[in-house]
């Protein structure tokens, strides 16, 4: 019996290393891989999904390579999550809710598309 394969996360694994440039000589950068499932990376993937400026710089970007702290009110400590996004390019990031591989793409993509539409 074969293991039904995930056409979402193979679709994210497949773009590891890929670098897209667009016509405007924005760009955008891939980095996936499988990892063993642990509470920060439940879903079982590593991943930085970014998109950069003309001169490198990022502008913004999904990824779970590190922590972020959640400010809770109160006394109630904070909560730390690793899926996170990067709004802008000065943001330490805020928590994102990691639903699917097609979800991640299509977040992404939406995001780039605002930040562009704002500009």
């Amino acid at each position: 019996m074969t293991a039904k394969r995930d056409r979402g996360l193979d679709t994210l694994l497949d773009l590891d290393g890929e670098r897209m440039v667009m016509e405007d000589g924005f760009w955008v950068k891939f980095e996936v891989r499988r990892v063993r499932p642990t509470l920060e990376r439940p879903h079982g993937i590593e991943y930085s999904l970014t998109y950069h400026d003309r001169q490198n710089r990022r502008i913004l970007g999904f990824d779970n390579a590190h922590a972020v702290q959640v400010k809770r009110r109160g006394y109630r400590g904070r909560r730390v999550e690793y899926d996170h996004r990067h709004a802008h390019p000065k943001d330490k990031g805020e928590p994102y809710d990691f639903e699917s591989p097609e979800q991640l793409l299509a977040d992404f993509w939406r995001a780039i598309d605002d930040w562009r539409n704002e500009q």
